[in-house]
């Protein structure tokens, strides 16, 4: 049996899509009539406190989500594996908007926008793609896929990440001790890691001021599509006022909603989306969840499982 336990989406046409998909095997959601222990599968999302309780039969749990840092956290998460959400349509998403607003910050939006409200004529040449280097902090799918994209647009790239990984056309920097030397060649800053103990905050002040700065007009930019919880927001509103950093692109805050007080709504060269980068799209994740469902029943291993060592 899968059960269906989401939060903020609709359950609904989620448990419709699957039992169209999984035919015979049964699907439930909350508040249907249903004996726990018969649940084999739970497809998650924001769980609520009671949503693994009696489930003693339970054989792994599949996450809406491409991150998991929310779920690990879960006060009563069972010992079961945790299979994770990876779709082409999901990093294709993810994939559009970092080269939006790669492409943006390196043609000087922010700089050109200003001078045309002033009314002002100033001529100011972007660098070349070649000789701006983009930073991508995280080398798993949504990082690889990036990758791959802005490589035909000409840019000088690189990325770093926990373990060493190779990637056509990327300079790749791996582990703490070539975190800043990564960072000193760095122009415009993508953040696709996920979040862990040891990448919370990372997105800070001490980060912001080893970033290069005779390469783009007005600074250094950062752009963070991952978690709020790798971002420090005083420290961006500080560095976007003293020019540490000549702009930035979030779609993920420390609390989402971002509250209304906030300063970052007010800052000219912040550019502000509401967590919108990449959404989960209910046919590519039927189709999927459905095959590992149907694989495992068959005796197949399940892919893509989260080591909770690394919590990703």
């Amino acid at each position: 049996m899968l059960l269906l336990h989401l939060s903020d989406v609709d359950e609904a046409n989620w448990a419709e899509k699957f039992r169209a998909a999984l035919g015979a095997y049964p699907v439930v959601r909350r508040g249907d009539d249903f004996d726990p222990a018969d649940v084999r599968y739970i497809f998650v999302w924001k769980p609520k406190a009671d949503a693994f309780d009696g489930l003693t039969g339970l054989e792994a749990i599949l996450s809406l989500g491409a991150g998991v840092d929310a779920l690990l956290k879960h006060p009563n998460l069972p010992d079961a594996p945790v299979v994770r959400f990876v779709d082409s349509d999901l990093s294709q998403r993810m994939s559009d908007y970092v080269v939006a607003h790669v492409t943006m910050h390196h043609r000087l939006y922010t700089r050109f926008r200003a001078d045309q409200k002033a009314r002002r004529w100033n001529q100011i040449y972007p660098p070349a793609a070649s000789e701006t280097t983009v930073g991508i902090m995280g080398m798993g799918v949504l990082g690889q896929d990036a990758a791959k994209r802005l490589v035909p647009l000409g840019f000088d790239l690189r990325s770093w990440s926990r373990t060493p990984k190779a990637i056509d056309g990327v300079e790749g920097f791996a582990g703490a001790e070539s975190f800043d030397a990564f960072l000193a060649g760095t122009d415009i800053l993508v953040n696709l890691l996920p979040l862990t103990p040891e990448t919370t905050g990372i997105l800070n002040s001490a980060t912001f001021a080893k970033l290069r700065r005779d390469r783009l007009d007005g600074g250094p930019v950062i752009i963070n599509a991952a978690r709020g919880g790798h971002q420090r927001e005083a420290d961006i509103v500080a560095a976007l006022a003293d020019g540490t950093l000549g702009a930035a692109s979030l779609d993920v805050f420390e609390t989402e909603p971002l509250p209304a007080d906030s300063p970052l709504w007010a800052i000219e060269n912040c550019y502000v989306t509401p967590h919108i980068a990449a959404i989960s799209n209910e046919a590519t994740g039927v189709r999927y969840f459905t095959k590992i469902i149907e694989d495992h029943k068959a005796g197949k291993p399940l892919i893509n499982v989260v080591d909770r060592d690394r919590g990703y």
